[in-house]
């Protein structure tokens, strides 16, 4: 049950509790818009200096392959082709360019603000093959599901999407079962967990003994999910809890869920530095493979790859902070990004950047 706590009062008990349990933590957030929210309201720069957050796989564009954004670089090089996309994907860098480049010489890229814009672009121009990019976690992935639905119903044969979808569950088990970071527990997205439901955590809990809190954005619903981490940890103990009840269900967004169930299904996905991770991403269900870009194009993903020098995949795998990569801040900024971190606006380089590593600890 969420409360109305003081900051104050929340950063005090988060002290004490750190105090008796006498030793350093690291807590790991998944979600991009609490790296950012963390950062923006100064929470990071409030809390023990035994108590250290980390940013993990949850900014959508930073864990996109390098091999997805040259397939979507490749379609849009195409001249029948119109590449339809949220705008965080638009600059993000490949390995020929990004697809503001192919934009700035002549391709059709349009930046939509919802799935449906897609469908409405194929329709009022069937004698363009228009294709989607499928980013996102389980936030976004219903919409996708959604405008295939809806293209069924139009009949349209020129829609496609370029499938990117993630699961977040396999990503967070996969990090712990690599061992690489210490992570003694989590502090769970609001965002996703409105569709998956707080339960889809238990596995975490159950099999890698981490307590794991779904927590909101507001500085006072952050500060009371990590208040409930610390406390766990003081009692040795590993559970599940919801401390954003306002907003996430335990069973989540039945409505949405049936969607994805309906269209997708899981399937193995390539992570930006992360590799190949088993059903953990959404692939076309056989019933709807005709709208599968990669299908009727004759593509595949190709290898990842990060640019010389870029650390991105290892910040969002907690392994390094934005200041340890030597590109930081000098040949990588937001109007030179040289990986997607610095791009997306939920990206841990672009907050690192903006608020000037605000509460940043060694």
């Amino acid at each position: 049950m969420e409360t109305k706590t003081s900051i104050p009062l929340l950063v005090d008990r988060i002290g004490q509790t750190m105090s008796a349990i006498g030793r350093r933590l690291q807590i790991m957030e998944i979600c991009g818009t609490h790296t950012v929210s963390l950062f923006r309201t100064g929470v990071k720069s409030l809390l023990p200096e035994s108590l250290k957050l980390v940013s993990g796989p949850g900014c959508p564009v930073c864990v996109t392959s390098q091999g997805y954004i040259d397939a979507a670089c490749e379609l849009a090089s195409r001249p029948d082709v119109t590449i339809c996309t949220y705008g965080d994907m638009v600059r993000v860098p490949g390995r020929t360019g990004s697809l503001e480049r192919q934009r700035a010489s002549g391709a059709s890229v349009v930046v939509i603000y919802s799935a449906r814009d897609a469908v409405r672009f194929a329709a009022e121009h069937p004698d363009r093959q228009v294709v989607m990019l499928g980013v996102g976690f389980e936030t976004t992935a219903p919409a996708t599901a959604a405008a295939v639905l809806e293209a069924e119903a139009k009949g349209l044969t020129n829609f496609t999407v370029l499938p990117g979808h993630k699961l977040v569950i396999p990503a967070m088990a996969a990090l712990l079962s690599a061992g690489d970071v210490p992570i003694d527990g989590f502090l769970c997205p609001g965002h996703v967990s409105i569709v998956i439901g707080a339960k889809a955590y238990q596995p975490i809990v159950d099999v890698h003994r981490r307590p794991c809190v779904v927590a909101g954005f507001e500085p006072e619903n952050m500060l009371l999910g990590i208040l409930h981490i610390v406390e766990q940890i003081s009692r040795s103990e590993a559970r599940l809890e919801n401390v954003y009840p306002v907003a996430v269900t335990h069973e989540g967004n039945a409505v949405a869920r049936q969607w994805l169930d309906r269209v997708f299904e899981p399937g193995p996905t390539v992570w930006r530095a992360m590799g190949t991770i088993a059903d953990s991403g959404l692939v076309l269900r056989d019933v709807y493979r005709r709208y599968d870009a990669l299908e009727r194009f004759g593509l595949t993903i190709g290898a990842d790859y990060d640019p010389p020098g870029c650390r991105c995949g290892e910040v969002i795998q907690g392994k390094v902070e934005p200041v340890e990569c030597t590109l930081f801040g000098r040949a990588c900024t937001p109007t030179r990004p040289v990986g997607p971190c610095m791009v997306s606006s939920e990206g841990t380089c672009a907050a690192w950047f903006k608020y000037g590593g605000l509460g940043a600890r060694g």
